[in-house]
């Protein structure tokens, strides 16, 4: 998708926002502790590789991606920090994966075999190994003792592979229920007995896990969503440290017209001026991730809060204002305005939705630029 340069939408991404956020985390943490920023998905939306340079000068020791390919991304970019996938990859890429040291996430004892054939007699540097233990999350992971002790036993006697790291991933960890939470860290510390010494990294805490139950950390965090500023719980808990998010999106008015009463907005005629109003276009839609849910939601303009009418067009929108305005003025949807703000958990908690969704559905039309 092209990036759209030459009309006024964009989206902001403050460098002091992150850099305070994992700076304060990093103050929480042992020394002997790593730091990995979660930039998955296009650093949730934020742009990967540009919250990667800004992490890695922040403290950041280690980054964690989804796929290969975003891997592949940042260190094209220029990015030599260690790399986790979190994600399982096709066995015929491990060679890609030790040629560009990026440590790879494995959940079976049949991908090490195929991987270690593949990677005989290439004269690579070793495949770094993270294993995968499912302790209830349901997704990917050895779910048993018995195979985890196989897959330690391989990893042991292979030339090729390295036994990197262990970890797990907790599905409640941002709730006042612990319960859940504590059944999976009994799992996980009833695998691990398996091995008689542990690899480099011990990692079981994202956001959520590391901001509330610290005392699971291991010796590796994965830093995700709070990295950008935004609470994990979507406010069911209360964050340790001030988390300050990182992203606001502004555009403008690009058209101001009145309307007599009567007269409809949109496709499907939904919304009837029921008086004469004020309508401005804001050239932004659903192509660019503002959803056809948001009919109704209220965009900041002079610092005033105005609904969005009619329904969401694939490249614009309509609003509500009290009074005409000039073409060029501009328009919040997230971020601050004369005082008052929308979030993106505002914006979640009107769709019914959480924040993780919203950030990553602002698609790529829209240019990131870093602000300090």
């Amino acid at each position: 998708m092209v990036v759209g340069n030459h009309r006024n939408a964009q989206i902001l991404i403050s460098e002091s926002a992150v850099q305070h956020n994992i700076r304060q985390e990093r103050k929480r943490l042992k020394d002997s502790d790593s730091l990995f920023v979660v930039v998955k998905a296009n650093g949730y939306g934020h742009g990967a590789v540009n919250i990667a340079k800004i992490a890695e000068q922040a403290g950041a020791d280690g980054f964690c991606v989804a796929i290969l390919d975003e891997a592949l991304e940042l260190r094209e970019a220029g990015i030599e920090k260690p790399l986790l996938v979190l994600g399982l990859t096709d066995v015929q890429y491990s060679s890609i994966m030790a040629e560009k040291n990026i440590s790879v996430t494995i959940s079976s004892l049949e991908w090490l075999k195929e991987a270690d054939a593949l990677l005989e007699h290439q004269g690579l540097p070793k495949l770094n190994v993270h294993v995968g233990l499912d302790t209830g999350m349901g997704r990917i992971g050895f779910q048993t003792k018995e195979e985890f002790s196989e897959v330690v036993d391989y990893l042991k006697s292979s030339p090729n592979l390295n036994f990197e790291g262990v970890y797990t991933h907790f599905s409640k960890a941002d709730s006042k229920d612990e319960e859940y939470f504590n059944l999976q860290v009994e799992r996980f510390n009833d695998l691990i007995s398996v091995i008689d010494t542990l690899p480099k990294y011990v990692h079981v805490s994202n956001s959520a896990t590391s901001l509330w139950h610290a005392s699971c950390n291991g010796n590796m965090i994965r830093f995700g969503v709070a990295t950008y500023g935004l609470n994990p719980s979507g406010g069911e808990l209360k964050e340790p440290f001030d988390l300050k998010p990182a992203m606001s999106l502004t555009s403008e008015v690009i058209y101001c017209k009145k309307i007599e009463a009567g007269r409809a907005v949109g496709y499907g005629a939904t919304y009837v001026a029921p008086a004469a109003e004020w309508i401005g276009t804001v050239p932004l839609g659903y192509a660019d991730g503002i959803v056809r849910k948001l009919q109704g939601f209220k965009l900041l303009v002079n610092g005033k809060f105005c609904p969005i009418v009619g329904r969401i067009c694939m490249d614009q929108l309509m609003i509500r204002l009290d009074e005409p305005v000039p073409v060029g003025t501009k328009v919040t949807i997230v971020g601050q305005d004369g005082g008052e703000n929308i979030s993106l958990q505002d914006i979640a908690t009107y769709c019914d939705t959480i924040h993780y969704e919203v950030a990553c559905l602002f698609t790529n039309r829209l240019p990131r630029i870093i602000v300090k």
